[in-house]
């Protein structure tokens, strides 16, 4: 059976507002969660960036529901402070968290004041970063200095067990670089054409452990008025993969969105109808064992009161 997750986005929504949320969520019949972990939302329309790591504690202790994040260790966040975070999280929370790492954008990264690296770089920094993650999780002592540097590093709170290291891959192309280091792979796609491409990739080159795909989705009352608010909230969507990791501002964003309706509805499920979005989602989720439904509009307790009378019914049916 594909476990059904809300996708709780920091970018839209106030720390607090999204905690009440992740709660309604598990209450409206959804069995686990994840999160972003940004600094920055990708538009100023939408307005919100709450830390996630102090967000996932207070959402993981009111709750009884899994938790996911995807965190770019490396730059914004030093890989040994990552491992820490994890290992906390977990030790409070046993069998209840994953965490995935991609690459990273220079929307969040920037404020650093480093450069940011080209992506053959960005990459390089990447495995190191999680292998030092894996290894401080052991248990071990660790110094390295290549892309990463650590001194003389350990965890001395750790949990029981840890959760298998995922990767992130938007492409097919990073979906099998991602296969030769991560334990599963979570992706995002609106089409199934564009959704079983990534994953077969990943699976192609060996790639192990569950799938995982974070969906953006718009349900709305009519056709029009779900476009209206995919357009409002998530037109950056649109933009050519390439350059998201590459601007550094939301104004940079909003400065290259010219997005025709076709555009849009290939980045985001477009929908009135609960029944006929149930059947898309479902062809999206063959193959994958967790899908996370994010709805871009920013009504969420009005979607999450469809989801518990109309639309979780109805695609458990056809799952």
């Amino acid at each position: 059976m594909v476990v059904i997750g809300y996708h709780a986005s920091h970018e839209q929504h106030s720390p607090g507002e999204l905690l009440t949320l992740a709660q309604l969520a598990e209450a409206a019949g959804f069995e686990s969660a994840m999160c972003s972990d940004h600094l920055a939302p990708w538009t100023r329309g939408q307005g919100h960036s709450g830390f996630a790591w102090t967000w996932l504690g207070a959402a993981m202790a009111t709750t009884s529901i899994p938790f996911g994040v995807v965190n770019a260790p490396g730059q914004r966040y030093h890989p040994v402070i990552i491992a820490q975070a994890i290992a906390t999280v977990e030790q409070m929370f046993p069998r209840r968290f994953w965490v995935a790492f991609g690459s990273g954008e220079a929307l969040n990264e920037h404020v650093t004041g480093d450069a940011w690296p080209a992506k053959a770089e960005r990459q390089q920094r990447l495995v190191e970063s999680v292998a030092l993650i894996r290894s401080l999780l052991a248990g071990e002592r660790v110094s390295v200095d290549g892309a990463i540097r650590a001194h003389d590093a350990r965890i001395w709170s750790l949990p029981v067990r840890t959760s298998p290291l995922l990767g992130a891959a938007v492409s097919p192309e990073t979906a099998g670089w991602v296969a030769g280091w991560s334990e599963g792979l979570i992706t995002v796609g609106a089409t199934p054409e564009r959704a079983r491409a990534v994953l077969g990739r990943y699976r192609a080159a060996r790639g192990a452990g569950e799938a995982r795909l974070q969906i953006h989705l718009s349900l709305g009352d009519s056709d029009d008025e779900a476009l209206a608010a995919a357009r409002a909230q998530w037109a950056h969507s649109t933009i050519p993969e390439e350059l998201l990791p590459e601007l550094d501002e939301p104004e940079e964003f909003e400065a290259r969105i010219g997005a025709s309706d076709e555009a849009l509805r290939e980045a985001v499920v477009i929908d009135s109808s609960t029944e006929r979005m149930a059947e898309r989602l479902a062809r999206l989720a063959e193959g994958f064992d967790h899908i996370y439904l994010h709805h871009v509009g920013q009504d969420q307790r009005a979607f999450l009161r469809r989801c518990e009378a109309e639309l979780l019914p109805a695609l458990r049916d056809l799952l």
